[in-house]
């Protein structure tokens, strides 16, 4: 069993591969020969509506949800839920998590491509050092989102929450509203509406 196996143990728990499409981990990943580490932000409607921010880190993709979405604002501080480590393959997924699964609901993929740590000295720290320190800096290179991210563990009472912010670079813009001026996927230009209505009947 390979590291991101054991790392995948509590996502595979919590899902039948017998009822639901999404990938278990053993798919291969995003990317194709590019070997930059990937990131995929994900529109969720479960219980109520998110948005996943996952990174390629060790192997798998590092998760948090942020319910109102990334912002281009610097000002703006998200709120970022760390959820369970996903496979890599997951950065493929779109279409519906049926009924009575964990997570049930639609999900579009919002936005996707690569990133890159702002620590560029040799002897800087990966990203996963950067992120058991609780604060780390990366620089995305999506569809829709571009230029630097910082993500900060909050540390307060349960020390689980972290805060995903925008850095105040050339790419951010206040005046900007991507979570809701582009809904659409980058993949398959579908709206959640349009994912829930087309494969929705197929994955009850």
């Amino acid at each position: 069993m390979s590291p991101s196996d054991d790392k995948l143990a509590r996502y595979r728990r919590k899902r039948d591969p017998r009822r639901t499409r999404e990938p278990m981990g053993e798919e291969a990943r995003h990317g194709g020969d590019d070997e930059r580490p990937i990131f995929v932000i994900q529109q969720h409607d479960a219980s109520t509506l998110h948005y996943d921010f996952r990174l390629e880190v060790d192997g798998v993709l590092r998760s948090w949800a942020v319910p109102k979405g990334p912002s281009t604002d610097p000002r703006v501080k998200r709120l970022a839920i760390p959820t369970e480590d996903h496979p890599l393959a997951y950065a493929d997924f779109e279409g519906v998590i049926p009924a009575g699964e964990y997570g049930a609901g639609s999900v579009l993929i919002w936005d996707r491509g690569h990133y890159r740590t702002l620590e560029e000295d040799d002897d800087a720290p990966s990203v996963a050092e950067q992120l058991a320190d609780g604060h780390a800096t990366i620089w995305l290179e999506g569809h829709k989102l571009r230029g630097g991210y910082a993500l900060i563990h909050t540390r307060l009472e349960k020390g689980r929450d972290w805060l995903l912010i925008k850095i105040d670079d050339a790419a951010a813009d206040a005046r900007r509203n991507p979570v809701s001026t582009e809904p659409a996927s980058v993949v398959s230009g579908r709206t959640l509406g349009e994912i829930a209505a087309e494969e929705g009947k197929d994955d009850a």
